[in-house]
């Protein structure tokens, strides 16, 4: 099959040299089992080459499996590439049939082969050497006959040096490379893609053909086309949908163009995003920034509230250091404040077990730094007042602190003292439930006797 030929049978359009080449190495390669690796921008049409190669195959009378790697979870693309037993996983019920086992006798193609994870890559590796694997759960190995097309816009030689693809995988990949040239580099080919899409929308969305005038199209022609033919087709349909009149101008179009500006005129996109973009984001940096100093004011002014209740913080954890996340709110649940080490989880439960009343509600730590530490002790014993006697004040940064059970005991007497021995007035002031107040007495007279 002639050139001309393969590109009517498989829609590809344009006549350019780049494309040319491309289409000759694909009519090569599809004629043998030999693995290709495309190599190409998102949107550049790697997945219509692919279908090409297939479809000039011996195998294109048999199953064309495609397969998007970076959409796949990464604890289930094994199972989804090979299959698993019943009780392989959680939730697995059933026996699963993979995408080899789908594919035997056909071609695989496994697009975006870069987010494979290395376990993944280990068993591919073994297909493609000899054609075998085993499913999730099972030791039982099987034999498949596929023909793997995989496909990346990532530099896989980067990945490897960087470590996160391995070296003797890719090499089994890249027998035979095809790049596919991004749109930009195929000038002579925009115009005819563009009316092409222009006419498939328009039969499509029932609307009528639009014509292109000189100034439309010689915006077309100068764009740079980021999203190559993914984001023409886009920018092709919402002209067939969008524009009123029968003749599409270039400021009809440039609303649809990313990083062109009608009061600018044609910007390409390298440069038009540049200066708007580095502004956008220093705007959006700052207001972090703002949000943060304003949380960590707050959240200051709670511990020091929180101090002056309670008396005491948990011994335990006075020293240890947090991680403070600004992109989550500070309400109850938020999770704004995590604890670096792993006893985080212990503390809550502890805190929302044991240490009742004002005490359960000291769910974040101070930082282990004695300047910040120091202003927060102090407004805590303005806030206390004589509330906790000098054996229970808190001293952050120096000094003994009191243990949990001899902060609790003492602000609970001092609370009695202050409402003459009025339960109920005492457990309102501390925050606690009338029982939870009665058995904390209760324990504490078992101790004394």
């Amino acid at each position: 099959m002639d050139r001309q030929a393969v590109q009517e049978r498989f829609g590809i359009i344009g006549s350019s040299d780049p494309l040319k080449r491309v289409i000759d190495r694909a009519r090569q390669v599809a004629r043998t089992d030999i693995t290709v690796l495309l190599e190409g921008e998102s949107g550049a049409g790697k997945e219509l080459f692919a279908h090409a190669i297939h479809g000039l195959s011996s195998r294109r009378h048999e199953s064309f499996v495609v397969v998007n790697c970076g959409a796949i979870p990464e604890g289930l693309i094994e199972a989804e590439l090979f299959g698993a037993e019943k009780g392989a996983y959680t939730g697995s019920v059933e026996r699963r049939t993979g995408y080899f086992e789908e594919a035997d006798g056909g071609t695989v193609f496994l697009d975006e082969i870069g987010e494979l994870p290395p376990q993944a890559q280990v068993r591919l590796l073994r297909v493609l050497e000899n054609g075998t694997f085993s499913r999730v759960g099972s030791s039982t190995q099987q034999q498949v006959d596929v023909r793997v097309i995989a496909a990346t816009n990532k530099d896989l030689g980067r990945e490897v040096h960087d470590g996160r693809f391995r070296e003797d995988l890719y090499y089994r990949l890249s027998t035979v490379v095809v790049r596919i040239p991004p749109v930009r580099n195929r000038t002579e080919d925009i115009l005819p893609l563009f009316e092409h899409f222009l006419y498939r929308a328009a039969q499509r969305y029932d609307a009528p053909l639009r014509k292109l005038d000189a100034a439309a199209r010689d915006l077309l022609k100068r764009y740079n086309w980021p999203g190559n033919v993914r984001e023409m087709r886009n920018v092709a349909e919402q002209a067939a949908v969008l524009i009123r009149d029968d003749t599409a101008t270039a400021d009809d179009l440039r609303p649809f163009l990313r990083g062109v500006s009608a009061a600018q005129g044609l910007t390409l996109a390298s440069k038009a995003s540049g200066d708007e973009g580095d502004a956008r984001e220093r705007e959006l940096i700052y207001r972090a920034l703002m949000e943060l100093r304003a949380e960590l004011s707050d959240v200051k002014g709670m511990l020091a509230r929180i101090v002056g209740n309670a008396g005491a913080l948990p011994p335990a954890y006075s020293e240890m250091p947090v991680r403070f996340d600004a992109g989550r709110g500070l309400g109850e649940g938020s999770g704004a404040f995590d604890f670096v080490s792993g006893d985080a989880g212990r503390f809550r439960e502890e805190a929302s077990t044991v240490y009742e009343g004002p005490i359960e509600d000291v769910s974040y730590e101070i930082e282990d730094d004695v300047e910040d530490a120091e202003p927060v002790a102090e407004s805590a014993e303005a806030a206390s007042g004589d509330a906790a006697g000098p054996d229970t004040a808190l001293q952050l940064g120096a000094g003994t602190l009191p243990t949990m059970e001899e902060a609790e005991q003492a602000l609970i007497a001092e609370a009695l003292r202050r409402f003459d021995g009025n339960r109920r007035q005492t457990a309102k002031a501390l925050g606690i439930s009338e029982r939870t107040l009665y058995r904390k007495i209760k324990d504490l007279e078992e101790e004394e006797v």
